[in-house]
């Protein structure tokens, strides 16, 4: 009897263990909760930044090629060497040159002394001749016109031939033609002949001044001087060669100010404007300049459809040298009262759209798709998907599912993942500094047999 309630009760205990097992795997497992960094939509200004990369280029640059062809006497600076604009840069030979100015201005003073002598010597002497003649032939006809009236007066009295009075008249008009013939010399010189001489004379002064100021100009072309301030990075040729009308024989530089040359789409072009400010970063990290779009081409290449925008910055030191590769950000504009959340709070997802994960009063994360427009480093703005004042997640929200409960870090706490990591870190650097020690013993030891195993030998 006493056996049988023994086993009644095992089997009494044995089904109320099963029982509270089965009650056990029935209750429902907790819901994982992620830790996760949350920060709210604000509205606020953002700036409309265009970036592209681009090649530096001198603020002006002259190739200088001499106008005429002949051997380079001297150079008088080196490549490197800062020069002034005027500034004598090379000698050509020119002593041919030097002989035809010098012949050039021989003729001009012959030239101007001729002028000189026409209008103060010979015109007045022809005038003055032409005054006696016109002198002389005015008394000739008084006279023959006296010569005749008394004739005809005797003629009248019976008291001489006709033939006579016939020849006065013959006499008197060869004195009238001859006078007017003089008067008429004397106008064409006062009036007519007089400017034409001393005309001629001016002119042939200006010619010989023309050819002069040829030759003058010839000897100066043999002169190379700088047209700018700026510093020499070219001079292909040395003393002695020659130096053709058709190729540099240098190439000056104004780098004090650089310019940055950028090949914009259309689209981003369509928001710059000359003036817009701009800060250039040299592809070697050296330190950013700031500067100022100068210009905005009014067309596109036909080749490439791009839009050519130039960047001007000022160049202290000269440390940045043309044909360097630099970023340029350019800010073209500013967005007031636009929808602004963190950059990281941006993610992708499955299918390919960008969205965010918002948190909603219940801690229960939500994806949402949103309208991106202008990014920055930190924030970005929100078109269209999202509310001013709601929480987007930060820090967290990779992988993390729709609907997934969540918990709200405070300020300064890291998430597991980033400790765990960090965990990892220090246990690496831990093994690798075991495996160092390690290293670094058996190589002493190793070294130790060497040292005991030579001093056996000898």
């Amino acid at each position: 009897m006493r056996t049988n309630n023994r086993s009644v009760r095992c089997v009494v205990v044995g089904l109320a263990a099963l029982s509270i097992t089965a009650c056990r795997k029935a209750e429902p497992e907790p819901e994982p909760v992620a830790p996760v960094q949350v920060a709210p939509a604000i509205r606020g200004s953002i700036r409309v930044v265009v970036t592209a990369d681009a090649v530096l280029y001198p603020r002006e640059q002259a190739n200088i090629v001499p106008k005429v062809s002949a051997p380079v006497r001297r150079f008088l600076v080196n490549r490197g060497d800062h020069v002034k604009q005027g500034q004598l840069l090379a000698e050509l030979e020119n002593r041919d040159l030097v002989a035809a100015a010098q012949e050039s201005r021989g003729q001009y003073v012959q030239a101007e002394s001729n002028y000189r002598s026409t209008a103060g010597a010979m015109v007045p002497e022809a005038v003055t001749k032409a005054q006696a003649d016109v002198d002389a032939a005015r008394e000739a006809l008084d006279a023959a016109k006296k010569l005749l009236d008394n004739r005809q007066q005797l003629l009248q009295q019976g008291a001489l031939a006709r033939k006579l009075v016939d020849e006065a008249q013959v006499g008197y008009a060869q004195a009238r033609a001859a006078s007017e013939s003089a008067q008429q010399h004397l106008q064409s010189l006062q009036s007519v002949g007089k400017q034409e001489q001393i005309t001629t004379a001016q002119a042939q002064v200006q010619s010989a001044k023309g050819r002069l100021d040829g030759a003058q100009a010839q000897v100066a072309y043999s002169e190379i001087r700088s047209p700018l301030n700026g510093v020499v990075t070219e001079r292909p040729l040395y003393p002695g060669e020659m130096a053709a009308n058709d190729k540099p024989v240098m190439t000056v530089m104004d780098v004090s100010k650089i310019v940055a040359r950028i090949n914009m789409a259309q689209d981003q072009a369509r928001d710059v404007k000359v003036g817009n400010e701009a800060t250039l970063t040299p592809s070697d990290g050296s330190e950013p300049l700031s500067g100022k779009v100068t210009i905005v081409s009014p067309a596109t290449d036909p080749n490439s459809t791009t839009v050519q925008v130039w960047v001007q910055a000022e160049n202290p030191g000269e440390r940045l040298r043309a044909g360097q590769s630099v970023h340029v950000s350019i800010i073209a504009g500013t967005i007031d009262g636009a929808i602004l959340i963190p950059a990281p709070a941006v993610l992708p997802n499955d299918e390919g759209e960008t969205v965010v994960k918002v948190v909603d009063d219940k801690n229960v994360a939500h994806e949402r798709p949103v309208q991106i427009g202008v990014r920055e480093p930190e924030m970005v703005q929100v078109l269209s998907g999202l509310e001013a004042g709601e929480r987007v997640i930060t820090v967290g929200g990779l992988g993390l599912g729709d609907k997934a409960k969540v918990r709200i870090m405070k300020p300064g706490e890291k998430a597991a993942g980033e400790k765990e990591e960090k965990d990892e870190d220090e246990q690496d650097t831990k093994e690798t500094k075991d495996t160092k020690d390690a290293k670094d013993a058996k190589d002493a030891k190793d070294a130790k047999a060497k040292d005991a195993k030579d001093g056996k030998k000898e």
